[in-house]
């Protein structure tokens, strides 16, 4: 009995007595962390990845110009009209041969007076069977355009190149395009929007031949065009690097209006019109993206696709 009156006494004096407190202990949890800090601050963000890469890249930078994607073939405008058009739209080109005693229309002598005006391709005359033997028996009209191999850049010298100018990447990679004027209107639309430039894969793609010169006016010969033995690796590349590899697809999950990772280090992939993004290449991607189309087109030709992505771009970085 007089121990269970001990313990209702401590029973009762534990509930009358003072309560325990922190001590001011807890002081520090009432207190407000502040304002948000930006998404290149916050640890686990993507932009903050992006970040560290770059940092880490800028400590090891290498010297520029290195490893190059080699050269593609020489090719050859045959006819009147594409042998005007193609030396009127800065062509790259190392001779001109003219079929002996051909007939002189003003396509013939427009085009002479291109190719001397342009002082760096050389005229040639040659007799109807060695035309007609280079052509493959082609209807070459008397006029053929030697067009020297493409020099492509490798991947890596796009990101050289924003390195050096103390720019975030912004480059566009082609999976599958196979029409070589989509490339040159992608590249064009690169140019037009401060991008870096382009990367195509070295087989099943366009590459760059007259027709890409021609479709990008120009532009192509201050945008490089890089080449990659495999797309997929390439990009994984990048990745490493710290770039965000944003893939276009009509089901993507997140609409363009609504994508924040077009102010960073980025490389926007755009797959063939009618396959869209190919398997690997689709699950490389750290995202992918669709462009809200209220019109109710199923999709675009990667050049429209390209111009559209790569506005939104600028624009969020200017």
């Amino acid at each position: 009995m007089a121990g269970n009156s001990q313990r209702r006494g401590r029973r009762t004096a534990s509930k009358k007595g003072a309560t325990k407190g922190s001590g001011g202990k807890g002081r520090r949890s009432l207190q407000g962390k502040g304002p948000t800090p930006p998404a290149d601050q916050r640890p686990g963000h993507a932009k903050a990845r992006a970040a560290n890469a770059r940092s880490k890249r800028a400590a090891t930078a290498r010297p520029a110009a290195k490893r190059r994607g080699g050269k593609g073939s020489s090719e050859l405008v045959v006819g009147r009209n594409s042998v005007y058009e193609a030396l009127r739209d800065g062509v790259p080109a190392t001779t001109l041969y003219v079929q002996q005693y051909v007939d002189s229309d003003d396509r013939v002598r427009a085009a002479l007076q291109l190719a001397g005006d342009r002082g760096d391709v050389h005229l040639m005359e040659a007799p109807r069977p060695e035309l007609d033997r280079m052509t493959d028996g082609l209807n070459h009209q008397g006029l053929v355009l030697q067009v020297p191999p493409y020099e492509y850049a490798h991947p890596e010298d796009l990101l050289d190149a924003a390195a050096e100018d103390a720019e975030d990447l912004l480059a566009v990679a082609l999976d599958g395009v196979t029409d070589p004027r989509n490339l040159g209107a992608v590249v064009r639309s690169v140019s037009a929007f401060g991008g870096h430039g382009v990367v195509i894969p070295e087989r099943r793609a366009a590459g760059m031949t007259a027709g890409a010169w021609k479709s990008s006016a120009g532009t192509a010969a201050r945008t490089p065009v890089a080449r990659a033995t495999n797309l997929t690796r390439a990009l994984e590349a990048y990745q490493k690097a710290g770039v965000m590899v944003v893939g276009l697809a009509a089901d993507g999950e997140v609409e363009l209006p609504e994508l924040d990772l077009l102010d960073g280090p980025v490389c926007i992939v755009i797959g063939s019109e009618g396959k869209g993004l190919s398997r690997l290449v689709g699950e490389t991607c750290d995202v992918r993206v669709r462009i809200p189309m209220p019109g109710g087109a199923e999709s675009l030709n990667a050049g429209v696709a390209a111009g559209v992505v790569l506005y939104e771009a600028a624009r969020r970085r200017a």
